[in-house]
């Protein structure tokens, strides 16, 4: 028996880390952690998604508990990315079969950042990038990428005042200039994936960035201009990406879609891109973007309600996108 509908999800752990084992500057109780991975495996189990990229997994025994509790993943493949120093890692779980692994420290040397002769002293992603070749059906291969960008958070020094305005102004212009060089590098890495490939690719994670900002544009790629020649929009859709709230925009009435609180704004900062085989306006797609939802019933916003989100649920809400190919896929679980 074949299916016809994939569904991909992307979810902000929130500090998945073992039981008294240190991470930042605190640790779990044996009966936080208990909560907390009972809370994310329930989560998981409401997604049911057949692939799920992760952000922020100190330890993956921690993960693997999870997985197993949600009883969503019998004999499914999973693998967590490097940590970088003692910060979290990105992770992944899929239940088509994985044929390689690869992750990304380092930024291609050509995509490292210059200004007026001087190089930018940013050469790595703050958490390593992970991307998988997993194989959908005999003949159709897709690269998953899972990202975890740096956050919003000023960037300062040590010895300042963090509540400084002209210190926080410069703080966030640091953080931006990271996040910056982290996607023009993975820009680099998706071209060599992208250009003259027939192989899908969909990366997920936390941008940390609207989709909208210039960050997530120069990720996505600029789309052609309408009066270019035929063949010259084809060679720029063939390396652009698409972003599922984007598609699923065009699609409905009404846009619901947001993924983290903070102070009273609703930011999307949690996404999912499809390169064009996966988009409906395609006529050689394998197949499109069906339908977007977002997990997010459990953010509050505190500028106006007394009730805080409980630290062991995640502060950022799930996406999940259904794809649905041309052809079904073989059912295997």
């Amino acid at each position: 028996m074949a299916k016809n509908i994939f569904k991909v999800g992307t979810f902000n752990l929130f500090n998945l880390a073992l039981p008294e084992e240190r991470y930042y500057n605190r640790r779990y109780r044996k009966d936080e952690y208990d909560r907390k991975v009972k809370w994310i495996a329930g989560q998981l189990a409401r997604m049911d998604a057949d692939i799920v990229g992760f952000q922020e997994v100190f330890h993956l025994p921690a993960l693997q508990k999870t997985l197993a509790m949600s009883g969503q993943y019998n004999g499914a493949s999973i693998r967590m990315g490097e940590r970088n120093g003692e910060g979290p890692a990105v992770a992944l779980v899929s239940r088509f079969e994985a044929l390689d692994y690869d992750v990304f420290v380092d930024f291609p040397e050509k995509a490292i950042l210059e200004f007026n002769g001087t190089q930018v002293p940013i050469t790595q992603f703050s958490r390593p990038v992970l991307r998988a070749k997993l194989l959908l059906a005999q003949d159709t291969i897709v690269n998953v990428f899972v990202v975890h960008f740096k956050s919003k958070r000023p960037k300062l020094p040590d010895d300042v005042d963090p509540h400084d305005p002209r210190e926080s102004a410069k703080g966030e212009a640091r953080s931006l200039m990271i996040r910056a060089a982290e996607t023009t590098a993975l820009r680099h890495i998706l071209m060599d994936t992208l250009e003259n490939t027939n192989y899908p690719v969909i990366m997920m994670g936390d941008f940390n960035d609207d989709g909208s900002a210039v960050t997530s544009r120069i990720l996505c790629g600029a789309e052609p201009w309408r009066k270019l020649p035929t063949e010259a929009k084809k060679r720029l859709w063939d390396v652009h990406m698409y972003n599922v709230k984007d598609i699923q925009a065009r699609q409905s009435y009404r846009d619901v879609y947001y993924t983290h609180l903070h102070n009273g704004h609703y930011d999307s900062l949690d996404h999912i891109l499809v390169s064009q085989e996966f988009v409906r306006q395609n006529p050689q797609r394998l197949g499109f973007v069906e339908y977007v939802k977002t997990y997010n019933d459990h953010l509050i916003d505190e500028t106006l309600s007394d009730d805080r989100v409980p630290f062991w649920e995640s502060d950022h809400g799930q996406v999940v996108a259904s794809i649905h190919l041309e052809r079904g896929i073989p059912g295997q679980w």
